[in-house]
């Protein structure tokens, strides 16, 4: 009964954020509202925090990093404007959480992660949850995943000092990226189109994330 109980409230605690942080807002796409509401967003956080899953705020993880504010992953999503045909290659898997989300909207999702122990959690909560359409890869996102470009979207959940050239490079003709993109202290989070040859840039809101490392990023400390 316990156990039931403990279940339940977290569906309502879904629900409550998908109602309270995310429609009550400017989040519209019933595609991003759908995938947020049945992917259980407790599994992806270590239970020393499982508590504060559904917060409105970005929770730890681990190993320096966090899982998104639910807001964040909603509008970079809602924002990517998936359809079931895109492939998609997101840049810092994390939590696996965002990862989740575009494989219930996209064709095909194609993940990097630096850190090899996220990659491996994520993984398994994907595979719990009978995702199956997310390819992973431990390496330096910034340089992208060339093998199986082009993308038509690009998704980078760390933030930039510049918006990488591999990852403009490895975007398809009529593809959207969204990167935060600035200082250490605080980013802008950017919508990045490419027209042939052409690539425009539109800022959309300030944010913070943890540094984007790699050739293309920032360096290690």
């Amino acid at each position: 009964m316990f156990g039931q109980t403990y279940q339940q409230d977290y569906v309502e605690q879904r629900r409550r954020m998908v109602r309270d942080q995310l429609a009550a807002r400017d989040i519209t796409d019933q595609k991003v509202l759908r995938a947020m509401g049945s992917i259980p967003r407790e599994k992806f956080i270590p239970e020393r925090w499982r508590s504060e899953a559904y917060a409105d705020r970005a929770v730890p993880i681990g190993l320096d990093q966090t899982i998104s504010q639910p807001y964040m992953v909603a509008i970079m999503t809602q924002l990517l404007a998936l359809d079931d045909n895109h492939k998609v290659f997101e840049i810092g898997t994390g939590s696996g959480y965002q990862t989740a989300i575009l494989a219930k909207i996209a064709k095909e999702v194609f993940t990097v992660e630096r850190i090899a122990e996220l990659t491996e959690r994520a993984k398994n909560v994907l595979k719990e949850l009978g995702i199956t359409n997310v390819h992973f890869k431990i390496d330096d996102g910034t340089l992208g995943w060339p093998e199986f470009s082009p993308y038509d979207r690009i998704i980078v959940t760390a933030g930039a000092p510049n918006i990488p050239q591999a990852l403009t490079d490895q975007l398809a003709d009529g593809g959207i990226m969204v990167i935060p993109v600035g200082p250490m202290e605080h980013q802008t989070l950017m919508k990045v189109s490419k027209r042939g040859e052409q690539i425009f840039k539109e800022p959309i809101l300030s944010c913070r994330f943890v540094k984007l490392i790699g050739k293309q990023g920032w360096e290690d400390e």
